[in-house]
């Protein structure tokens, strides 16, 4: 039998009674990296041999893990922190396994992106995770975009490095939403941010982050079929001034509001 067991994402105290189990009856433990799991395990006074399943090996590891479950073996899989196959090493282990048949389950447990959007406390009811986002600046706009009209709030993971010019699309993008920057979830240091993306988020960035960001406000799709200058005029009938109406188009539109001023010279 094969078991996908998730980990702590910071605190060694969050795992479960029955992940402990299954660790001491496995035979063998697949983890994304064999040096930070002997922690874990060391700390549990755990002793199983360690077999490496990273994302540069996860297809040569799902085979070793299918012929030691059909000879009989019980199999972890593991990765350094959270649920294996969510933003990390397992889903092409998962589907050779429903392919070659062999029966599997998972140990639940803690996550990241559930956490920091309850932490958030921006709306729970509807969701989408989207893990971490392409790392070319037009893949990633792209990918935005197929999402910025969805009524549902969204969460990422960022490296500490990709903070800025992710928010800085998301902005673009999306225009100006609410959003909260969460880190070192569960541990001592633990911070959930609220910002706005037109404010973006202030001071050094250290450690993986996780981005929550407000979903599209009803409507705001309507809005952005309209010409330019039909925008700026909704805003206005529903008794707005000109500057304020420009500022809320531009923030719908997700584009600098001196790009509309053009738009709004007679009105």
């Amino acid at each position: 039998m094969v078991f996908f067991i998730a980990t702590p994402i910071g605190n060694l105290k969050d795992i479960s009674l029955r992940a402990l189990e299954t660790l001491r009856e496995a035979d063998v433990v697949f983890c994304e990296d064999t040096r930070h799991s002997l922690k874990l395990l060391n700390a549990y006074d755990i002793k199983k041999p360690l077999l490496s399943c990273h994302k540069f090996n996860e297809s040569e590891a799902a085979e070793k893990i299918i012929a030691r479950a059909l000879s009989g073996e019980n199999v972890a899989v593991v990765s350094d922190a959270g649920m294996p196959v969510i933003s990390d090493p397992g889903n092409i282990v998962c589907a050779k396994l429903r392919e070659a048949g062999v029966l599997y389950t998972v140990i639940p447990g803690a996550n990241a992106f559930l956490s920091a959007l309850v932490l958030s406390a921006l709306p729970a009811d509807r969701f989408a995770f989207l893990g971490f986002l392409p790392d070319k600046q037009g893949e990633r706009k792209k990918l935005l975009e197929r999402y910025k009209d969805l009524d549902l709030t969204l969460c990422f993971h960022a490296a500490p490095q990709d903070v800025e010019r992710y928010i800085s699309d998301m902005y673009v993008v999306f225009g100006d939403r609410r959003a909260c920057a969460v880190r070192e979830i569960t541990k001592l240091h633990e911070e959930s941010l609220a910002f706005t993306l037109a404010q973006g988020l202030p001071g050094e960035k250290r450690g993986e982050y996780v981005l929550v960001v407000e979903g599209a406000k009803e409507g705001q799709n309507e809005l952005n079929s309209l010409s330019e200058r039909e925008h700026i005029a909704h805003y206005m009938a529903q008794g707005m001034d000109k500057k304020e109406a420009l500022k809320q188009a531009a923030r719908d539109r997700g584009v600098p509001k001196s790009q509309l001023y053009k738009f709004g010279i007679d009105l």
